[in-house]
């Protein structure tokens, strides 16, 4: 039994933050963000909107899409680091709760802006092992909840957002997934972190008043680590797999640093036209920026069956993953 990538769905809030937006709100500019991250705006959640409430829109959008019964689910996995509440309910039990299917395993996957490859490789496993057919997996946040808005290295860099997809069960293994790569190394902890309300620093009014409770980030150790290991994590599953670039339909990284993303594809010598960049308009949306941009050109028109995406992410942690997958829909 081989897992086969179905369906792609999407949803982002209406509400944008523009660059012009945040030059009222910090000290930046609009040329200072452009020429560094490569991003113009953003989209936020409304206040009343939970990471739940915009995954189970992704998820709807990707139940569609693969033309399958809610009902036909038989697992459900989020990857996400703005989650519904601090410790439990989990937010996969809030999507499931709110797209009315129990009675089947539902369970978050924290590996930041990696989520989605982590959940992806989780799904995988569980339906090559023959323990589930149908599995929604989700990647959502609401990052504007952990975005400390008075903070300029942060704050131009993050958005809401949630993508979802479909992973199933076939036997043709021109359909399945080829090949996934999932790595870590906590050493680079304090690089990417939300320090606050957790074991370590427990939410009291000294934390608040730190503001703990925020991503920090550590800007320029983050960007050369990130290039070099994506770029080393890419060329390893290739290499492995013997395909080379020119096999690639599209090259879906996470959505981070648009000079993150290019360097990372120079160094793959994968050409412009097959990179997909929507980091200009939504910014870092974490676990749910591929499959929101794997979405976007669904939408376009510009995914097709049998297409071969080569998927990258590396996040806080620091986490890291690479993807092989073919786009298998069944209509």
């Amino acid at each position: 039994m081989y897992a086969a990538f179905r369906s792609v769905g999407s949803y982002v809030p209406e509400k944008t933050l523009t660059n012009k937006d945040l030059e009222k709100m910090v000290d930046t500019s609009d040329e200072w963000i452009t020429k560094r991250t490569g991003i113009k705006t953003r989209h936020i959640a409304d206040e009343n909107e939970t990471t739940s409430d915009l995954g189970v829109k992704a998820a709807i959008n990707a139940l569609e899409r693969a033309r399958i019964e809610k009902s036909d689910i038989d697992m459900i996995i989020c990857a996400t680091i703005s989650p519904d509440y601090l410790c439990m309910p989990s937010t996969a039990c809030m999507i499931a709760k709110k797209l009315e299917i129990a009675d089947i395993p539902a369970f978050d996957v924290s590996a930041a802006c990696s989520g989605f490859i982590y959940a992806l490789a989780t799904a995988k496993s569980f339906i090559e092992s023959g323990m589930a057919k149908n599995i929604l997996i989700v990647g959502a946040e609401k990052l504007s909840s952990i975005v400390d808005y008075t903070d300029r290295t942060t704050c131009v860099l993050f958005g809401d957002g949630a993508g979802a997809a479909i992973i199933s069960a076939t036997e043709n293994k021109e359909e399945a997934i080829i090949d996934i790569n999932i790595s870590s190394d906590g050493k680079y902890y304090d690089f990417l972190i939300t320090p606050g309300c957790g074991t370590k620093n427990p939410c009291n009014e000294e934390t608040i008043k730190k503001r703990l409770n925020f991503i920090k980030m550590k800007g320029n150790e983050t960007f050369k680590v990130a290039v070099r290991t994506l770029s080393n994590d890419v060329i390893e599953i290739m290499k492995k797999n013997s395909i080379d670039s020119s096999k690639i339909d599209h090259f879906i990284p996470h959505q981070a640093n648009y000079r993150i993303l290019k360097a990372v594809a120079d160094t793959l010598n994968i050409a412009d036209e097959k990179i997909v960049l929507t980091v200009s308009k939504y910014g870092n949306t974490s676990s749910a920026s591929i499959p929101m941009a794997m979405s976007d050109i669904y939408k376009e028109g510009k995914l097709k069956k049998g297409d071969l995406m080569l998927l990258d992410a590396f996040g806080g942690g620091f986490t890291w993953g690479s993807a092989l997958v073919p786009f298998s829909p069944l209509h």
